[in-house]
């Protein structure tokens, strides 16, 4: 699921960020699959093509769109410079993306351990959890060798590497996390910050940017993915943090809900992923 991109340009100041994008979500219906797509390439603004049709037009590193729901198949993605005529000088790709009917999935633009652009799609654990329980799922897809991932300053997740992923079952509540080099406990390379590990939802968290950039352009993704409590009456949602201060958890601002689920309708409006073409 990786492919060479052009070097990205410019790099993002921060040190610690979030995203600031939320938004209602629905379970797949049967015989769907749903997609959500995450930019985490820093300094550089695309568009996203899917099957050769624009989907997605200036997005910007940090943001994340979806989900949408698609009939199951292969679909070709390809990222391009913000504004391009066309896909046939991507950036990124053409990557397969094959989805599956009843699965949730997040395809993430990022850069590699060796700082190269690349992508990888990701499957999203939506298996139910039990009562009191939540999910919470660790995603490594910066450029930076492998971390540790410390609760109350001890580990929980040693020696993960890019572009993979940890998932744990934890029971609901709020964690104090920070993301470490491997094998120590300080200085923090993100957080600390606290995480809200929800009942029955999958709160997934990314570790995206460049660690090797001056100033590192590290940052923190938050996306939670609810319906998993086992109740067929469970909304599924996905929503994301915000660019934050530096002392302030990313997950800890809102924006609100009005003006993403209008965001993603015009997306949905526009840009449907050329389903029925396909």
């Amino acid at each position: 699921m990786r492919a060479r991109l052009l070097a990205a340009t410019g790099a993002a100041g921060l040190a610690l960020a979030s995203l600031a994008l939320a938004a209602p979500a629905a379970q797949a219906a049967s015989g769907t699959a749903t997609l959500y797509v995450l930019h985490g390439v820093p300094g550089l603004t695309v568009d996203v093509w899917v099957n050769g049709e624009r989907t997605l037009d200036d997005f910007t590193p940090g943001s994340l769109a979806g989900p949408l729901d698609l009939a199951p198949g292969t679909y070709s993605v390809a990222i391009t410079a913000a504004d391009a005529a066309d896909a046939s000088s991507p950036a990124i790709g053409p990557v397969d993306l094959p989805l599956e009917a009843g699965a949730s999935y997040t395809a993430v633009a990022h850069l590699d351990a060796s700082a190269k652009p690349t992508a990888t799609l990701f499957t999203n654990d939506m298996s139910t959890l039990a009562a009191g329980q939540g999910r919470l799922t660790v995603r490594h897809v910066a450029a930076a060798p492998a971390v540790d991932v410390l609760a109350g300053g001890s580990p929980v997740i040693s020696g993960l590497t890019n572009p993979n992923e940890k998932v744990l079952d934890l029971p609901a509540g709020t964690v104090s996390a920070s993301v470490v080099a491997a094998g120590t406990t300080s200085p923090a390379l993100l957080g600390p910050a606290d995480v809200n590990v929800k009942e029955g939802a999958n709160t997934i968290l990314y570790a995206w940017g460049d660690a090797t950039a001056t100033p590192s352009t590290l940052a923190l993704a938050t996306q939670v993915i609810d319906g998993m409590h086992g109740d067929p009456s469970g909304v599924a949602a996905g929503e994301t943090g915000a660019a934050a201060d530096q002392g302030v958890p990313g997950w800890a601002w809102a924006t609100t809900v009005g003006a993403a689920a209008g965001m993603l309708a015009l997306v949905a409006t526009r840009r449907r992923l050329a389903v029925a073409r396909r």
